[in-house]
């Protein structure tokens, strides 16, 4: 039934100023439009809405994630933007904060703004 339909992705924010500055100027995504209720995002095709609330309640798993051919490189240039890579007690991580999966994909997590949790994850060759 929604196979064909276009996915939206919705996220929160308290701070519309703030989000932009970090989904675009960090994260390099385009900003589409704002709205009252929304600052809205290309996210390479996907329509990311982040919804403008007047209070956030971060929760501890992923919001959102994106796949990345090279998350080294990718890593590498998050710190260079300022972004704090996240690091938990209960996970393997290298020295940039990357967790290789028991099946070989590599994830990593950091978070936005509003303390949303957001991850990267290259997939193993044969995955994708």
């Amino acid at each position: 039934m929604l196979a064909g339909a276009s996915l939206v992705a919705f996220g929160a924010t308290s701070d519309a100023v703030r989000a932009r500055a970090f989904y675009c100027d960090v994260l390099g995504l385009r900003e589409v439009e704002e709205t009252g209720f929304a600052l809205v995002l290309d996210a390479n095709g996907t329509e990311l809405r982040l919804q403008k609330v007047a209070e956030i309640a971060p929760q501890p798993y992923t919001q959102l994630g994106w796949g990345v051919t090279d998350i080294e490189q990718t890593a590498a240039q998050l710190i260079d933007r300022g972004v704090t890579l996240n690091r938990y007690d209960f996970l393997e991580q290298d020295e940039l904060g990357i967790w290789t999966t028991p099946d070989g994909a590599k994830i990593l997590w950091f978070h936005d703004p509003d303390g949303n949790v957001l991850s990267l994850t290259q997939y193993r060759s044969t995955d994708r």
